[in-house]
């Protein structure tokens, strides 16, 4: 355990590593493959395989939550083997070239089932797809992600790297927002079968473009950066003692349970937005896109903003603003449909939909940006602890919290519609109404539920003690000087 008598000794802090433009606009571009290109993507699956292809809301979970076992193992085993890896090419980049070409393939099969398949086979195949998905969506984003963290040991510095990499994945789902809405899902498109296979393959070629960019334009600095010392011992055996390591830190743990429990209601809640806006608010899919714009538009904001508040108060705090916007999203509208005070439909919802999707995602930006950074100071405080860097590990628990808890969400929404006994057979009339005590209970899901969940978290989060003054002393503690790999 490192020793904060360091201070006294004379310890050199740490050099800051400080990437160019150049590299930070390059490594943004890998983002991509998580919340710009994936996430934006699996929204319309949940609608695709329950409301357009019929199957069964509880099974459509089953099959997206089948991915949780996996992503279980498969993080950290990823972020252990990154964290230990020792290449030409440093320990992130490898895994993040394989992953590439797989996160493609898979991406464009789990939009194109085959024809006239049953509802077992329909469920086994969004379940192997979605797996496979998933799977190699963790091989390239565990060992991107720690790569941000090394990036710069700037405390201010990792906040712009994490602004970076959201501007891009912002970008990347406008992108496949207005190719699914404006070219595949105009006109009805959003209800009739054939055009999901044309906007699965679309999405995944995206995605290669950008992982390749990614991988080339930080490929230099990547393999300069500092390499770990070879660690004896097979990666599944030596794996339970370091997941045991990192959860013996207190401000890991926080943020893993929190962002579990967040993830659950983004997930809840995503995954019945387009069930929520075409039969609750009898919107066409041609308007849908304009809601999302506003979303991200909203998170371009709160990225933008977020280091600047966080020039004026912690981290932490810059999390309790974005969490608070987001509870409001899902209350205000909601609640006044409920109350039966306020329920506009079609072109008459737009601006209401679209300032509560902005307020939402200012909120998202405050968190995307907040989250990943505490997670890297809580990777230095875990060396400072146990004489070791883990970020790897500690990326795969952000990671694995995302996608597990999302998918948990995802399965929450499908028993949701069983429960409901929401119409298996209404997704392909264009125009279809439900009745008001199912818009009702649909809504009631669809946002104060979700709220629920935002809120414990937000509860367990209040315990992060993590602050400016804690990181300074640290990295003191930890001093030693590091070579810049932008000056190498």
């Amino acid at each position: 355990m490192a020793n904060i008598d360091a201070l006294a000794l004379g310890a050199v802090p740490l050099s800051p590593i400080k990437p160019s433009v150049f590299v930070k606009v390059a490594y943004g571009l890998g983002q991509a493959a998580q919340s710009g290109g994936f996430d934006a993507a699996i929204g319309f699956v949940f609608f695709y395989y329950s409301a357009v292809l019929g199957l069964s809301g509880g099974l459509v979970g089953a099959a997206l939550a089948v991915s949780l076992a996996f992503d279980a193992v498969v993080d950290p085993l990823v972020g252990s083997w990154s964290d230990n890896m020792t290449s030409r090419f440093g320990r992130r980049l490898p895994l993040m070239i394989l992953a590439a070409p797989l996160v493609t393939l898979a991406v464009g099969l789990l939009f194109s089932p085959p024809p006239g398949l049953g509802q077992a086979a329909l469920f086994s195949w969004l379940a192997f797809t979605s797996v496979a998905a998933r799977s190699a969506i963790s091989l390239f984003n565990v060992p991107y992600i720690a790569l941000g963290a090394e990036m710069s040991t700037d405390y201010a510095e990792r906040t712009r790297i994490v602004v970076y990499r959201a501007f891009a994945g912002i970008v990347a789902a406008v992108a496949i927002t207005a190719i699914g809405y404006s070219l595949f899902f105009a006109n009805g498109g959003l209800q009739r079968p054939g055009s999901y296979g044309g906007f699965g393959w679309s999405v995944a070629a995206l995605l290669l473009v950008c992982m390749t960019l990614c991988c080339l334009g930080v490929g230099r600095y990547a393999a300069r950066l500092p390499q770990p010392e070879r660690v004896l011992g097979r990666i599944w055996t030596r794996l339970p003692g370091e997941v045991a390591e990192i959860f013996r830190n207190p401000s890991f743990r926080l943020l893993f349970v929190s962002a579990v429990v967040l993830f659950t209601a983004t997930g809840l809640n995503a995954s019945l937005n387009n069930h929520a806006f075409v039969f609750v608010w009898q919107m066409k899919g041609e308007l849908i896109q304009f809601i999302s714009y506003a979303y991200l538009a909203g998170i371009l904001l709160g990225v933008i903003a977020a280091p600047m508040l966080q020039t004026i108060m912690e981290k932490k705090n810059v999390v309790v603003i974005g969490f608070g916007l987001l509870i409001a999203n899902w209350l205000v509208i909601q609640g006044l449909m409920l109350a039966g005070l306020y329920l506009p439909l079609g072109h008459n919802a737009l601006l209401p939909m679209q300032i509560n999707s902005f307020t939402a995602g200012i909120g998202t930006g405050f968190v995307s940006v907040a989250y990943p950074s505490m997670m890297a100071d809580a990777a230095d405080e875990h060396e400072y602890l146990y004489g070791r860097r883990r970020e790897g590990l500690y990326f795969a628990g952000l990671g694995f919290a995302n996608k597990a808890a999302t998918g948990l969400g995802v399965m929450c929404a499908g028993v949701a519609l069983d429960l409901i006994h929401f119409p298996k057979d209404i997704g392909r009339t264009v125009g279809a109404v439900l009745p008001h005590d199912m818009q009702a209970r649909l809504v009631l899901v669809w946002g104060p539920i979700a709220a629920v969940f935002a809120v414990a978290s937000l509860l367990i989060l209040s315990g992060y003690r993590i602050h400016r003054a804690r990181h300074a002393e640290i990295a003191m503690a930890l001093g030693r000087t590091v070579a810049d790999p932008a000056t190498a």
